[in-house]
C-alpha cells in the first residue's frame, strides 16, 4: 500500500528519508517532473524501480545530492564545470562527470555519471535528511511521458512505498542535460534551461 503525504507536511522528509534508506522506493516531487527516489547504494531496490519503469538496467539513473562539496565523492567535476555548477544549481540542470571510485561502486563501474541538485526545498530537506546519496528517475513508464503532478503517478499506487504530493511542479518540462565528461562539451538533452546561457559561462 502507498503512503500518500503532502509535502507541507513537516515531517513528511523525514518519513521519506526513513523509508529511501529502507530499501523502499519513493515518488517525489521537485522543481522540474515527479521523480522515483531510491537510495543510490541499495541495488535490490534499483533493480526493483527498474522493474516498475520496464527500462533496462543498463540505462543510468541521475544522481541527486543537497551539495557540490558531497556531490565530489562521486563524481569528478573540472574547474570550468565548477563555475556553471555553481552558477545554475540548485537549477534544472543535469551535467554528466567522469566517475570517482566511489562514484563506479554506485553506478556499477560506469565511467560516467549524471547529476544534479534540484531547486526545490522539499528535495533538499529529503537529501540532507536521507545523508546519502540519491538516484532518481522520472515517474513514468519509459518512453511514456514524465509525471508533472501526483495525479500523473496514479498508476504506481501500490506499487510504490510513498507518494509525496508537491502540487504541479514549477518547470513541468525535463531537466537539461549536459555531457562535460570532455571538451567540447555537448548537450544531451534540451530541457529548461537555455544551453546557450549555460554553455556561456565556460
Amino acid at each position: 500500500m502507498t503512503l500518500k503525504i503532502s509535502s507541507r507536511n513537516k515531517k513528511v522528509h523525514k518519513k521519506t528519508a526513513e523509508i529511501i534508506k529502507s530499501g523502499g522506493i519513493a515518488i517525489i516531487p521537485t522543481d522540474t517532473v515527479y521523480g522515483f527516489a531510491v537510495d543510490a547504494f541499495n541495488i535490490k531496490a534499483q533493480k526493483a524501480l527498474c522493474k516498475i519503469k520496464s527500462r533496462s538496467q543498463k540505462k543510468p539513473f541521475i544522481l541527486m545530492s543537497p551539495d557540490i562539496k558531497s556531490m565530489k565523492m562521486f563524481v569528478e567535476i573540472p574547474e570550468k564545470a565548477l563555475k556553471i555548477a555553481e552558477k545554475f544549481w540548485p537549477g534544472q540542470l543535469t551535467l554528466i562527470f567522469s566517475t570517482t571510485e566511489m562514484g563506479k561502486i554506485l553506478s556499477g563501474g560506469r565511467k560516467d555519471l549524471g547529476v544534479r541538485i534540484p531547486d526545490n526545498k522539499f528535495v533538499l530537506k529529503l537529501l540532507k535528511e536521507t545523508g546519502k546519496p540519491v538516484f532518481t528517475t522520472s515517474v513514468n513508464i519509459s518512453s511514456e511521458k514524465s509525471a508533472k503532478n501526483i495525479d500523473e503517478t496514479s498508476k504506481f499506487d501500490g506499487i510504490v512505498d510513498i507518494a509525496v504530493d508537491g502540487g504541479q511542479c514549477k518547470f513541468s518540462f525535463e531537466s537539461t542535460v549536459i555531457d562535460m565528461v570532455e571538451f567540447p562539451y555537448t548537450v544531451v538533452r534540451k530541457g529548461c534551461l537555455n544551453t546557450d546561457e549555460i554553455l556561456k559561462f565556460v
